[in-house]
């Protein structure tokens, strides 16, 4: 790259998953902040995934793939009851409203 090319800096949407255009974005952001906060709190304590399974009951395996990021096995509410076990406290805000909806560049929406 020389030093007259321009680098076009494309803004992020906040959420990565929506941004790489895959299936259930805000799905799959919380799922990784669930995860992302269980990593946390079991550095926080210490724990390896095998006392982690004695402190809660949850399988050693379950808490090697949250480690991994391997999330796909788990449902938001399984990753709230885990956070739950380690003894945290979750507090959920939500907010709905439409999605924008994407329009081609040099065309004009339908008035409906």
């Amino acid at each position: 790259m020389s030093e007259d090319e321009e680098i076009e800096i494309v803004p992020g949407t906040g959420n990565v998953f929506r941004d790489l255009n895959l299936r259930n974005p805000d799905v799959e952001q919380l799922r990784a902040i669930l995860g992302a906060r269980i990593i946390r709190v079991l550095d926080e304590k210490g724990l390896t995934a095998r006392q982690a399974q004695e402190l809660t009951g949850v399988a050693a395996a379950d808490f090697s793939r949250i480690r991994r990021a391997r999330l796909d096995r788990f449902t938001i509410d399984r990753l709230l009851a885990i956070l739950d076990r380690l003894g945290q406290q979750v507090d959920i805000s939500v907010t709905v409203h439409p999605r924008a909806e994407e329009v081609p560049e040099g065309t004009v929406p339908l008035q409906g």
